[in-house]
C-alpha cells in the first residue's frame, strides 16, 4: 500500500479538522489538505485508505475544470500559500486545494436523480423527500420522474439533517435559497450527462456554496467525488434494490454486516476492505477522466 495520511501537520499552525479535511487559514485563502480519512455512519475510521485524499483532490480538480460556475479553487500546488519553515511539502502534493476563503452557506445542497439512501428511507414513511412528494409505487433506486432538490443542515460532527426546501428559505433567505436551488439542479444534471457518457450514474450528489465579499456566490469545497455522491456503474444498474457503487457504500456495506452497533468508536477496516475501497475511488477518477490514475495526476 501506498503512504496514507492520517492527520496533516503544519508547523506552528492548527487545522480546523473535518471529518476528512484539514483546513488551514491563511487570510483570504484556505488550505485544505485532503487526508486518507474516511467516514461513515457519522464516525471517522480509525485507519486510512492510502491515496484516497490524491484521488478525490483529482476528481474535484477535473470537476471543476468542467463545470461552468464560479469556483474557490486557485491552484492545487500547496506552496501557493506561505508555508511554514519545516513543512513536509511532499506530503501535501496531490491532496491539496488553495482556494478563496467565503462566507460559508450552512446548507448541504444535495440533488437527487434516483431514489437511494436518506431518500429512499424517507420515502417508504411518507412517500416524499424533504418535503417533496413522490409517486407512489416507486422502488429502491427507481430513477425520479425529474431530478428534486433536497437540503440539508451542515455538520462537522455528527449527522446533517434534511429540511425541507421552507426550512431553508427560513435558515438562509428566500432569494438565496432559490438560487442555489437553481444552481445545484444545473449542476447536476450537467454532472449527470457528462458522467453517462463514461458509463457512471450519478444517484445523488451534494455541493457546497460560499458569497464573496461583494455577494457573489461561487461552488466551494469538493465537488462531484464518490465521498459527496453515488457513482453507479450504469451497465450494472438495477433498480429495485441497492446498487454496486464506486464510492464509499462499500465501507458502509462492510459496517452494517461486521457486528458493529453503530453507536460506539468503529473498528479498523481489514485490509481487503481497505483495498476493494481504494480500487472503487480509483476506477471512478479513471472512468470520468479516460485516464489512469497515479500520484503524477494527483
Amino acid at each position: 500500500m501506498p503512504r496514507s495520511l492520517l492527520h496533516s501537520e503544519l508547523p506552528g499552525l492548527q487545522p480546523r479538522r473535518g471529518k476528512v479535511r484539514d483546513v488551514y487559514d491563511f487570510g483570504d485563502r484556505l488550505l485544505i489538505v485532503a487526508t486518507d480519512r474516511i467516514s461513515a455512519f457519522d464516525w471517522v475510521l480509525p485507519n486510512a485508505v492510502p491515496e484516497k485524499g490524491r484521488i478525490l483532490t483529482a476528481i474535484s480538480q477535473w470537476w471543476f475544470a468542467q463545470v461552468d460556475c464560479p469556483h474557490h479553487l486557485l491552484s492545487t500546488d500547496p506552496s501557493d500559500v506561505s508555508l511554514p519553515s519545516g513543512t513536509d511539502v511532499d506530503a501535501l502534493r496531490g491532496r491539496s486545494m488553495v482556494v478563496r476563503k467565503t462566507d460559508v452557506v450552512p446548507i448541504e445542497c444535495v440533488a437527487r436523480g434516483y431514489l437511494a439512501g436518506s431518500g429512499w428511507k424517507e420515502y417508504c414513511q411518507s412517500r416524499s423527500v424533504c418535503d417533496v412528494a413522490l409517486p407512489d409505487g416507486l422502488s429502491e433506486s427507481d430513477l425520479l420522474p425529474q431530478p428534486i432538490f433536497t437540503p440539508a443542515t451542515k455538520a462537522e460532527e455528527g449527522h446533517d439533517e434534511n429540511i425541507s426546501f421552507e426550512e431553508m428559505c427560513r435558515l438562509v433567505g428566500a432569494d438565496l435559497a432559490d438560487k442555489l436551488r437553481g444552481l445545484t439542479l444545473d449542476l447536476y444534471q450537467f454532472a449527470q450527462e457528462r458522467a453517462a457518457e463514461r458509463g457512471i450514474i450519478i444517484a445523488d450528489t451534494k455541493f457546497e456554496f460560499g458569497r464573496l465579499p461583494d455577494g457573489s456566490v461561487i461552488l466551494i469545497d469538493e465537488v462531484l467525488t464518490p465521498d459527496s455522491s453515488r457513482f453507479w456503474p450504469a451497465e450494472e444498474y438495477r433498480p429495485g434494490g441497492p446498487q454496486v457503487s464506486f464510492d464509499k457504500q462499500y465501507v458502509r456495506d462492510w459496517l452494517s454486516s461486521c457486528g458493529w452497533d453503530k453507536n460506539s468508536p468503529p473498528p479498523p477496516m481489514p485490509e481487503d476492505v481497505i483495498a476493494g475501497t481504494v480500487n472503487r475511488y480509483r476506477e471512478a477518477f479513471e472512468r470520468l477522466t479516460g485516464h489512469p490514475f497515479s500520484t503524477s495526476n494527483a
